[in-house]
Order: structure tokens, then sequence, then C-alpha cells
């Protein structure tokens, strides 16, 4: 087997909207109704899919808003990344700091969503 990537990621939140506000606001993210009450949030080649807490299949029935904890990158400098957060509010909880990453050290910053989700935000340093 050759595991070359990521599709998806899913978050299990506590009000799709709030999470989809969020997302937009802050990072920009495109929302996509994927079929109805089905909800995505879209970057690059990327996908974040959306789950209600309050609807999920048995499946994920374990999952637990909160308990995400993901990494996006961008080629946007730190320092426009620190002052868009501050412009909406949003908490730093940790950097900038230099972080090892999948491919290489990173410059991260890092801070929490609606439902406390640990995001960071990420540069790639060569």
């Amino acid at each position: 087997m050759n595991i070359y990537g990521f599709d998806h990621i899913v978050l299990c939140v506590r009000s799709v909207e709030a999470t989809l506000a969020f997302y937009q606001r802050v990072l920009g993210l495109e929302a996509r109704e994927e079929r109805p009450g089905k909800w995505s949030l879209h970057f690059g080649s990327n996908k974040i899919s959306v789950q209600d807490a309050g609807t999920l299949p048995k499946l994920a029935e374990r999952t637990v808003p909160g308990s995400g904890n993901f990494c996006v990158l961008t080629e946007t400098p730190m320092e426009e990344v620190i002052a868009r957060l501050r412009a909406h509010d949003v908490e730093i909880v940790e950097g900038p700091a230099e972080k090892a990453g999948a491919v290489g050290t990173l410059m991260s910053v890092y801070f929490r969503d609606p439902d406390a989700n640990l995001v960071e935000v990420s540069n790639r340093i060569s």
C-alpha cells in the first residue's frame, strides 16, 4: 500500500453554521453544501467535512466537538496571518514558533475554533 496524502478530514461541531462562518471569515475557506444539510470547507485541493454533533452516524458516534487538531499551510507571511487573526479577535494560543512539519521546518501559530479544535497555520521555512 502506498499512502500519498489526505483527501479530507472531518470536524465534529456543535454548530455547523457557526463553524462555517468562523472558517470563512478567519481563514477565507469556501463553504459548500455537498448535499442537503451536508457541509464542507474547501481550500486548494483540500476539504474539511463539517459534521453536526447532534446527527453523528453510528460509525462516528465516539467523535466529540473540540477533539480536532490540524495544520494548514499558507504562503501568506506570518505577520499578515497574525494581523488577520487579531483583526477577527482570534486569540493566538501559541506562536509564532518553529515546529517540525511533515517535510521540513514550519513557522506556526495556533488558535482554537468555536468548538476549541486546535488549528495551526504555518509557513514552510526553506
